[in-house]
């Protein structure tokens, strides 16, 4: 089953003059940005609700630089305490977000916490969210009344025959779907979310993993899909092979083929090419990553790492 949006706004023309101020001041949907402000990321959300064959959030190298690695998970007070002691030292700290290193909504309470708490000291920062849209449509009207104006949402497909072979499973409501079951929810839920959250003045980059001989040839369909529901900008990564997950020996996606099928979407809508696929811990700009300056973890415990074979001192985080 193939989801679409009837209709085809660019609701992203919409957004306020204060949105797209924030927008020029946000490294990850500026390009111009990206070079002068610097932002962080609290892994303040362990846990996650969907398994993605790419995925395994058990991994943590101090050189690795790839969505859901983190040598810590904190509290939202940590997270508040940790955002002052960076703010006092990083200039041009524009953006908090949240990726990890599970789903931010399948953390909710922490991440509501952690926002609150933020704005307590800070009324100007820019809160971002990067989640899989699994729960969505349950939250979506949370995040617009706190004033989060930038989401991330992560959508590899737009049909569950393709998504059954990205997704092993799905935990929605309590209950496990595998298979083309869990990506039909997934993808119908990322469709309500999306248009809902471009519908009240919030900016959405899609991200897209590109798995070639999976989804490389229907990605086309996954950007005409986020514009269609009012995204504001897509993301197309390459497939980073993790080791320990059921990807871990693909290629990695080939730099002139990601190129080609960046400038075939540019054709439809505008398009992120400056992505560092950043760490849930990154902090700074974002190709001067700066968070093992600011680890507590660094005064935990000698390992080796599983990836490249370094010796450094990490906490291990509770993935659940």
């Amino acid at each position: 089953m193939i989801f679409y949006c009837a209709s085809n706004i660019d609701f992203a023309l919409q957004a306020d003059a204060g949105t797209l101020e924030m927008t020029s001041r946000h490294p990850c949907y500026s390009y111009e940005a990206h070079h002068k402000y610097a932002r962080m990321h609290l892994p303040v959300a362990p846990r996650c609700n969907i398994s993605c064959n790419y995925c395994n959030r058990k991994y943590d190298c101090v050189n690795e630089s790839r969505p859901g690695v983190t040598s810590e998970v904190l509290t939202p007070e940590a997270a508040r305490d940790k955002f002052l002691l960076v703010r006092n030292t990083i200039d041009h700290l524009s953006v908090v977000g949240i990726a990890g290193p599970g789903d931010a909504l399948a953390n909710w309470d922490n991440v509501r916490r952690t926002i609150e708490l933020i704005k307590e000291v800070d009324r100007e920062v820019i809160f971002c969210l990067s989640t899989n849209g699994l729960m969505l449509p349950k939250y979506a009207r949370e995040i617009v009344e706190l004033g989060v104006k930038h989401v991330t949402v992560t959508a590899n497909c737009v049909e569950a025959v393709t998504g059954a072979k990205i997704y092993k499973h799905v935990n929605y409501l309590g209950r496990v779907y595998k298979g083309k079951a869990g990506a039909e929810i997934l993808i119908k839920n990322q469709q309500k979310g999306i248009e809902y959250l471009a519908r009240h003045g919030v900016l959405v980059k899609v991200n897209i993993v590109m798995v070639k001989g999976i989804n490389d040839e229907r990605i086309p369909e996954v950007v005409r899909f986020a514009k269609n529901l009012g995204a504001f900008i897509t993301n197309i990564m390459p497939l980073v092979p993790a080791p320990g997950s059921v990807f871990e020996n693909f290629a990695p996606t080939d730099p002139a083929e990601l190129d080609r099928m960046r400038d075939i979407c540019g054709q439809d809508m505008r398009q992120m090419r400056h992505c560092k696929q950043c760490r849930a811990d990154a902090i700074g700009l974002l190709n001067e990553d700066r968070s093992l300056e600011f680890s507590a973890a660094s005064k935990k415990q000698d390992i080796a790492c599983g990836g490249c074979g370094t010796t450094r001192k990490v906490a291990i985080a509770p993935f659940y």
